[in-house]
């Protein structure tokens, strides 16, 4: 696959990354807001959805999107925008509390079942034609507040000089990077927005309804480069992948998992933001250009749970129903068979990014969990497996303060807040690109050691209670 998301549009400066540039009438400086990728892949189809924030102007913009083939008007439709919440919510880092359960509780005895195991013309004319400058106009139709026509260019030069004519500014440097594109035959794809069928905010930022589209290609990856036209500053880029039985992290950049099961002390729970982007930036540091997974995981279940795992008609919504085995999505149990919902993280700026993500399948890996190494150490990192469990998982763990009544007390076993206090349930750190950046929130939070970091951490050992005082 190769996909390239440009807009024409006016826009703020911001630090989350868009698969693309924005251009636009009336000479404006143009910088990009917000962008969610939510990829579904199955054999050669790809189903492609985004969510796109526009702040500026309340006048006409487009956004431009190469694809590999023309697009008709019923490959594209539009979503509800709670989609993308909840499918970054799933997959976002998460923190947990823990208590310590009564070291002298002994569990009544049990027994185990037998199993063991509990070219177009555009009517009036109104956009100049494109034939003396390599363009042509091969499709129109339109989806919502899309009026949207499909393009082809043979070269850089034309579309960029199209595009001027059509009144749309082009930011310094795109030509050139027009060009692999047109090379591979690509068709550009341009979403003009109706601003009469938008509402903007009183701080001028209107939400899109987010666009979804498919096609088919044999290769599997996603063009960045053009973003960084727009880019001031440092870009966060976060992509969904959803995919049968299948994991996914980048061919042609390192990878890393970020380091999970990490214990912070309690005052966290108020700097969960802070903590995480410290977190994920100490990663990058040491090891860099890195794109970094965050969640790769059944796509119908979760534990712990910072919202409710997808649905059946959460799949549907993002492409079940138009990949080579539409229609098996019959529920949420179907679905937990087969589809894993990974999550990749990327930061970058003009100076770390030469080339796009290509993506590739990798194999199962777990951690994050509750899970003790032999019985006694809570397992840190992410290790191969034959199923996907992984997840950025992060504990506030709370001693036991009550009453010792036995001789031989059973320490460092964790779970639900006594019965006089209540739990707020699990935190999803989101729009992390926007959080205050300081490098020093680790060592200040941290209790457990991060072997991947050289951290020391509070204690050695995730999982256990701090040293009790005598």
């Amino acid at each position: 696959m190769r996909v390239l998301i440009a807009a024409i549009a006016v826009v703020s400066a911001s630090a989350h990354a868009f698969c693309g540039f924005y251009v636009a009438g009336g000479g404006a400086e143009l910088f990009n807001n917000a962008t969610q990728v939510v990829l579904m892949r199955e054999g050669t189809r790809t189903v492609l959805s985004m969510q796109n924030n526009y702040q500026g102007p309340p006048e006409d913009f487009a956004m431009v999107i190469p694809v590999p083939v023309v697009l008709k008007k019923e490959n594209v439709k539009t979503l509800k925008n709670e989609i993308f919440s909840r499918v970054d919510k799933l997959a976002a880092p998460r923190l947990v509390e823990y208590w310590e359960q009564d070291p002298c509780y002994v569990e009544p005895p049990y027994e185990r079942d037998e199993e063991g195991g509990v070219e177009y013309k555009r009517k009036g004319g109104g956009r100049p034609g494109g034939a003396g400058l390599g363009v042509k106009i091969e499709a129109q139709f339109s989806v919502g507040e899309y009026d949207i026509v499909v393009l082809s260019a043979q070269d850089a030069l034309g579309l960029e000089t199209w595009l001027k004519l059509n009144k749309y500014r082009i930011p310094t440097g795109a030509e050139p990077l027009f060009r692999p594109y047109i090379q591979q035959g690509m068709k550009f794809f341009v979403a003009k927005v109706d601003v009469k069928k938008v509402t903007f905010g009183k701080d001028g930022m209107a939400a899109l309804s987010p666009l979804r589209f498919h096609y088919d290609s044999e290769k599997f990856d996603l063009p960045i480069r053009l973003g960084l036209i727009n880019a001031k500053a440092q870009q966060d880029l976060i992509v969904h992948v959803l995919a049968k039985n299948q994991r996914y992290e980048v061919a042609n950049y390192p990878n890393v998992t970020i380091p999970t099961n990490i214990d912070l002390v309690p005052s966290a729970k108020s700097e969960f933001p802070f903590f995480y982007v410290s977190l994920f930036d100490r990663t990058l540091k040491a090891n860099p250009k890195a794109v970094v997974t965050e969640y790769a995981w059944q796509a119908s279940s979760c534990d712990p749970c910072p919202t409710s795992p997808l649905s059946a008609e959460d799949f549907q919504t993002l492409g079940a129903d138009v990949v080579p085995s539409k229609g098996v999505v019959k529920d949420a149990y179907d679905a937990s068979q087969g589809y894993v919902l990974t999550r990749l993280h990327a930061r970058y700026d003009k100076s770390s990014l030469g080339e796009d993500l290509v993506f590739r399948a990798a194999k199962p890996i777990v951690g994050g969990r509750e899970f003790l190494k032999d019985g006694k150490l809570l397992e840190q990192g992410s290790r191969p497996d034959t199923l996907n469990n992984f997840q950025a998982r992060y504990a506030i763990r709370y001693p036991w303060t009550g009453p010792i009544t036995c001789k031989e007390p059973v320490y460092g076993r964790w779970g639900g807040p006594p019965s006089n206090q209540l739990a707020e349930g699990v935190k999803a750190a989101q729009n992390t690109a926007f959080v205050a950046r300081d490098p020093a929130k680790v060592e200040k939070l941290a209790e457990s050691a991060i072997a991947e970091l050289q951290v020391k951490g509070l204690k050695t050992e995730a999982g256990k209670p701090m040293p009790r005082k005598k």
